[in-house]
């Protein structure tokens, strides 16, 4: 569709969802300022919600259209959009957070960490920033950030350490995720987008793209253990018993080893059909039924988180559907340097994925040229809530842990610049 007038509302309506990420600390304020339970109130409180923003705004574009070009060209437009990612990521987080997926996920880097010679939370933090992310080249970007992101919260974010702390921990993840899913042609959606077009295979990920991310991941992992080396030695071990102790008085049972392995075969199957959403959401359904009968072993399953960071991602794919007539000529006229750099910080104000995809339609480019449009735009990937299509779930997961206030984004993009600055040499002095 190409409708120049179209075309410019949307990027400018696109402008105003990022400035609303923005602002949903003010909005948030302005909600308590309303008695509770008001129609005021809930407004604010939802227009303050990260995941709420870009479906929003999304659905103003389209009652533009409507009113501007009639229902037919908006439903046109809304038929020819792919809405495989949001639903792949709905599911794919369900699946996740579910408590059989998590236990295999906590036991698996516990019985790494054990195996390094420092003490047990300074190895436990070390190993799931290192393996969590890396884990996304097979399981996919976004089930890594939601078990990962889990993982940190229930170990260390529930334990209310220093801010500076969280910040770190939560850019350090963010980019090592964005970073950590590139070892295979299938896992991180940025590569997703131009795998195909491009003929990169599994032996191209891993030569060109896979052992400079696992560098960079070591790296940010390394930095960040180091920096916060006193604090995750001393936690308040008297409360962390005393929480260990009420958590064990609530225990439900542990999950059976043959209902994980369902659940990874579920996991697995999602995974692999991720590209068809007729099998993965068939293979989903049946999943809550398998959860159903086994309830006994389930925590509540994060169907509304899930769905929020779905209805994000599709609000995300249908304003990124209208910022090709302004990306595709600034992509295209960059050398590689700067097209390195300047995809990387693009990024930070659009997902990457749209960044690769667009970049995949560029006719008779160069190796040179691939590589740096993909690298910066993994690179990129931790610097906003937006940047990576993974990004929503791990915000939304941690974001109660930072308090009333929620997570800052600008906070979150200035702690975020040292670990993208790694994954930046990384990818390009070892290019």
């Amino acid at each position: 569709m190409h409708l120049p007038f179209i075309e410019h509302l949307a990027t400018g309506i696109f402008t105003l969802a990022v400035l609303h990420t923005f602002l949903i600390k003010a909005f948030e304020h302005i909600a308590f300022r309303f008695p509770a339970g008001s129609i005021h109130r809930d407004f604010f409180h939802l227009i303050g919600e990260v995941e709420i923003v870009f479906g929003l705004w999304a659905g103003i574009l389209m009652i533009v259209i409507t009113l501007s070009a009639g229902s037919a060209t908006a439903l046109q437009y809304l038929d020819g959009l792919d809405f495989t990612e949001p639903a792949f990521v709905f599911a794919i987080m369900t699946v996740s957070a579910t408590r059989p997926i998590l236990d295999f996920a906590r036991n698996f880097i516990e019985t790494i960490s054990r195996v390094l010679p420092i003490a047990r939370e300074v190895g436990f933090y070390f190993t799931a920033l290192v393996i969590g992310p890396l884990l996304g080249s097979l399981i996919t970007e976004p089930a890594a950030m939601t078990v990962t992101a889990l993982i940190l919260r229930d170990r260390f974010f529930k334990r209310h350490p220093s801010n500076a702390f969280m910040y770190a921990t939560l850019a350090v993840l963010f980019v090592n995720v964005s970073i950590g899913g590139v070892l295979t042609p299938f896992a991180a959606p940025p590569v997703l987008m131009v795998a195909k077009t491009w003929n990169w295979d599994l032996q191209h990920m891993v030569s060109q793209f896979g052992w400079k991310a696992i560098l960079a991941t070591l790296i940010n992992a390394s930095a960040a253990t180091l920096v916060f080396f006193r604090e995750l030695q001393n936690f308040d071990r008297v409360s962390h018993q005393l929480a260990l102790r009420s958590e064990a008085a609530v225990a439900k049972p542990a999950t059976p080893y043959w209902i994980r392995g369902i659940h990874l075969f579920f996991l697995a199957l999602i995974v692999l059909t991720s590209h068809f959403p007729a099998a993965f959401v068939g293979f989903f359904l049946f999943f809550l039924g398998f959860t159903g009968i086994t309830k006994e072993y389930q925590d509540e399953l994060k169907l509304r988180e899930s769905l929020l960071v779905g209805f994000f991602l599709a609000g995300l794919v249908v304003l990124g559907g209208f910022q090709s007539w302004w990306l595709a000529p600034l992509i295209g006229k960059l050398d590689a340097g700067t097209l390195f750099v300047g995809t990387t910080f693009l990024t930070a104000f659009t997902d990457n994925a749209a960044l690769t995809y667009l970049g995949s339609k560029i006719p008779e480019v160069t190796e040179t040229f691939k590589y740096a449009l993909v690298s910066g735009a993994v690179a990129g990937g931790g610097l906003t809530v937006i940047a990576n299509a993974p990004n929503p779930a791990g915000f939304s997961i941690l974001r109660d842990s930072f308090g009333p206030e929620g997570i800052n984004p600008l906070k979150l993009f200035v702690w975020a610049l040292l670990p993208t600055l790694v994954a930046m040499t990384c990818f390009w002095v070892l290019a």
